[in-house]
């Protein structure tokens, strides 16, 4: 059953007047689709349809803990056809963009990578960071992808040279695999 939601309207802010009010993030399985989609869309990067998807294959009361509605949210992208899988593989940035250079960046983005000290790479760290991305991405034709948290730089340029030597169908799943990782580091940070 789902729980009526409250608008509120503002007389200084007429853009506000449709908004839907607040979440708190105890229960997605009792929000409207508005508040459940707004809320998650960011979880895959730049992929709002995962969120949408989730919602509309119906919401029970698992989806109410990190694990059930991190595993409903992996289970929407595995069961996605190959064509919307790799527009999401697309759809991550380049790891170590420098400033100036982060529109296409995630705000969960550019605090990842700043979190791993990428913004802070020296200019020979990211001279072989450009490197190692420009191959990565003429060899398997999307970006390199992986749950930064918790790695330093090094860890990162490491992990780059090593999977320029895999094929395609095993950096492809292995993308897929990050970027499941990166989601539930996400849920986690709104769902705490």
């Amino acid at each position: 059953m789902k729980t009526a939601h409250i608008f509120y309207a503002t007389p200084a802010l007429e853009s506000d007047m449709h908004e839907p009010a607040p979440a708190t993030a105890a229960s997605p399985s009792q929000w409207s689709r508005v508040v459940f989609v707004d809320r998650f869309a960011s979880i895959y990067e730049h992929s709002p349809w995962v969120a949408e998807q989730v919602f509309d294959a119906g919401l029970t009361t698992t989806d109410d803990t990190l694990a059930g509605l991190a595993a409903h949210m992996a289970a929407a992208v595995d069961a996605a056809s190959d064509e919307e899988q790799m527009r999401l593989i697309r759809a991550h940035p380049d790891l170590g963009a420098r400033a100036g250079r982060t529109d296409h960046l995630s705000a969960a983005s550019q605090a990842e990578q700043a979190d791993a000290g990428l913004a802070h790479c020296s200019a020979s760290e990211y001279a072989e960071l450009q490197t190692l991305n420009r191959a990565y991405t003429d060899r398997f034709g999307f970006p390199f992808i992986i749950a930064v948290k918790g790695m330093t730089r090094q860890d990162i340029l490491v992990a780059m040279r090593a999977r320029l030597e895999n094929d395609a169908a095993t950096e492809r799943a292995r993308a897929l695999t990050e970027i499941h990782r990166i989601a539930h580091a996400r849920l986690a940070a709104l769902m705490s």
